[in-house]
């Protein structure tokens, strides 16, 4: 079972609803991920990449094998700033991703993050989303659920299937080295248990 993910540019309000790029609509009690790191001689929170929110009932008739949560919404954050054109981010792609999961889906307003010293907002413009299943369980795209792409991926994490797969996207500027994918990967049991802790990335690469 996999889940294909479409990405299109919309005038439609998307606060509250699955988004790609833009701003987090994260409830006020949860802060955003950061990663610590250390830089000429001083440690300080970077950002992690916010990536999408998906509002799990967008998905839940898709979800044949209720791996997923069917109400609720999923954030995704990685540590991919240098794949999107910010080449001094401090970043690692070694850092973990994060999944938060919580069940608030009203009331939410997107989270403001902005560029040291101005007014400029650090997000990228949001896209919607929309979802349909595929015949397998492997393809290129963006994907949810199912198997990484490359053997060398599931080789490398027995047990664990891919949560999300990034792939590249031109538009966007998005680009893994010469070509590649990151993904967020989990073993079944625990997406299932909602232990979103127990996420780690792989970065596969050419």
């Amino acid at each position: 079972m996999a889940i294909r993910i479409n990405t299109f540019v919309s005038d439609a309000n998307l606060v509250g609803k699955s988004h790609w790029w833009g701003a987090p609509d994260l409830p006020e009690d949860i802060p955003y991920p950061c990663v610590r790191v250390t830089a000429d001689g001083e440690s300080y929170d970077e950002p992690l990449t916010f990536v999408c929110q998906i509002r799990c009932r967008d998905i839940a008739g898709l979800d044949t094998e209720n791996l997923l949560p069917h109400e609720g919404m999923l954030y995704f954050f990685a540590p991919i700033d240098y794949f999107i054109g910010n080449t001094d981010s401090p970043l690692d792609y070694h850092d973990d991703p994060v999944v938060i999961y919580s069940r608030q889906e009203d009331g939410l307003s997107p989270y403001e993050l902005y560029w040291a010293g101005t007014d400029e907002s650090v997000f990228a413009e949001s896209e919607a989303m929309s979802f349909e299943s595929m015949d397998g369980e492997v393809g290129d795209g963006h994907i949810l659920l199912g198997q990484a792409l490359q053997d060398e991926v599931r080789e490398q994490h027995p047990g664990k299937i891919s949560l999300l797969q990034i792939d590249e996207a031109d538009r966007w500027g998005l680009r893994f080295y010469d070509c590649g994918m990151y993904y967020f990967m989990m073993k079944p049991e625990d997406i299932r248990k909602g232990l979103w802790q127990n996420c780690c990335g792989e970065l596969y690469y050419y």
